[in-house]
């Protein structure tokens, strides 16, 4: 139900908030809320739906040290084993390997909460800049770049990588948005 609720976000109401003549989405805080709202809105009214939620008040003892604050947390106040977190990107200003180190460390962070006890996690990256997503032939120490953006040989575009070869990274359109705009949703 969670998932599809933000997919629901993501399909149909995520590019009228990216609307140029009115842009309600313009930064990472901006897009928690909004998310946040649209799940509040649309999930059964036994759900509550927190933002900035320290992990340590949730999972007592969970051992984890990437990050603290869930960006979005769900718990269904009818069942208290019904848990869940949503960790969410919207680089605005390039850094790109410092982002992309960033959204592997959202990844991290979110699969330490599953395993702390979460019914389930998800990671929402959205970026308007194509570099975050086109190969450029720029190679890192780490293969960060080919995680997110894949990589070009001889003309061949070979898709990316998985990320903690786990998790696959699809970059898809914002529908009815600007072309720029592109995103990836993972669930943990």
């Amino acid at each position: 139900m969670i998932r599809k609720a933000i997919q629901d976000f993501l399909d149909n109401k995520l590019g009228q908030l990216l609307d140029v003549k009115d842009t309600c989405v313009y930064n990472e805080f901006s897009l928690q809320h909004e998310l946040g709202i649209y799940l509040r809105q649309k999930l059964p009214n036994n759900y509550r739906v927190q933002f900035e939620r320290n992990v340590d008040d949730v999972f007592p003892g969970n051992g984890i040290t990437i990050k603290k604050e869930m960006d979005i947390y769900i718990f269904n106040k009818s069942n208290v084993n019904e848990k869940y977190a949503i960790e969410l990107k919207f680089p605005r200003n390039g850094a790109y390997p410092k982002r992309m180190s960033q959204f592997i460390d959202d990844i991290k962070f979110m699969d330490g909460v599953k395993k702390a006890g979460a019914t389930k996690t998800y990671v929402l990256t959205l970026v308007e800049d194509k570099n975050f997503y086109t190969p450029t032939g720029r190679k890192t120490a780490n293969n960060t770049y080919e995680c997110f953006r894949g990589i070009e040989n001889n003309g061949i575009y070979i898709p990316p990588q998985k990320v903690c070869n786990q998790y696959q990274i699809e970059w898809k359109p914002v529908k009815g948005a600007d072309s720029k705009y592109r995103y990836y949703f993972l669930e943990i």
